[in-house]
């Protein structure tokens, strides 16, 4: 490719999609704690039973993250993304079935114990399981359509702009959940926003592919992606034949750096997405709409 021929753009597009995947992520897993101030009044939840249900999620999705880059690099990216937002958007909607969920789950395994448990919470425990079992693909997933439509040098930055999803997700959440929940119910909410994610999935279909596969991209940005990715492989040929063990990564001090980092920030991060709507309804009783501003603002 000469050097004064520009590349084309299309690779942008895929961003996008990253973008609006995980957007769409951060919706469905915001759900659940717009909506506690609502479910604890009508199922009396207290916040141990509530802790329960928000752990669920976090124990589930940590597990599953273990294992979903080495399925989604065996399904490959088309069918392994799809897979994921088909997963999480099911585990979404099914958080309006809870209730009945929660008594077949109750009949069927009372002997473990889980007759003692209310049957709201097993249904909802159910759910987000679910949900993390699909979203827990996000982000293995995202990186490695950046990693395959992304030269080397555009990589982070393209990964800043689908990453922003997450903050747009949690801004949008409250802007359009309690009112949902508000006018139509809770389970619409869960149902209204669960199925976003199928929509999703056409214009994925529509318009992704492997770049030496993509139709709509020019010959130019092809050769601009795949120089990159031959010359990246060849160095990491010529670098090490080896496969790397994950204990070696231990001794980078980029590895500590990046995960005290995140052990010292997440909790607050978390904190927000599943607590801040029940603080502010135990602390200055607000509820329904009265949340949007609070939450979105900062």
């Amino acid at each position: 490719m000469s050097s004064t021929t520009k590349p084309g753009g299309y690779r942008w597009t895929i961003c996008a999609l990253l973008f609006f995947a995980t957007t769409i992520n951060y919706l469905d897993r915001q759900v659940l704690s717009l909506l506690k101030p609502m479910l604890e009044d009508e199922f009396g939840w207290t916040n141990s039973q509530y802790a329960n249900i928000a752990s669920a999620f976090q124990f589930t999705y940590a597990i599953c993250l273990l294992f979903a880059g080495r399925i989604i690099d065996k399904l490959g990216t088309k069918k392994g993304y799809a897979w994921a937002i088909i997963l999480w958007s099911i585990g979404a909607i099914v958080h309006a079935l809870a209730i009945p969920i929660g008594e077949v789950l109750i009949s069927s395994l009372g002997w473990i114990g889980l007759a003692a448990v209310p049957v709201s919470v097993v249904g909802f425990i159910f759910s987000r399981a679910v949900l993390a079992v699909g979203e827990a693909g996000n982000f293995p997933a995202a990186i490695k359509a950046t990693a395959e439509y992304f030269p080397k040098k555009e990589r982070s930055f393209a990964t800043g702009i689908f990453n922003s999803g997450t903050n747009i997700g949690a801004i949008l959440a409250p802007l359009s959940v309690p009112w949902i929940a508000t006018n139509y119910g809770w389970e619409t909410a869960f149902i209204v926003i669960g199925a976003i994610g199928f929509l999703w999935l056409i214009f994925w279909y529509m318009y992704y592919e492997p770049p030496h596969l993509q139709k709509r991209m020019g010959e130019a940005e092809r050769a601009y992606i795949l120089a990159s990715d031959a010359a990246e492989v060849a160095q990491q040929s010529a670098t090490s034949s080896q496969k790397v063990k994950w204990s070696s990564l231990f001794k980078y001090k980029q590895t500590w750096a990046f995960s005290i980092g995140k052990f010292l920030t997440d909790g607050v991060w978390w904190f927000f997405l599943f607590w801040l709507p029940a603080y502010l309804k135990d602390q200055y009783g607000m509820t329904g709409t009265e949340i949007i501003l609070p939450l979105v603002l900062p």
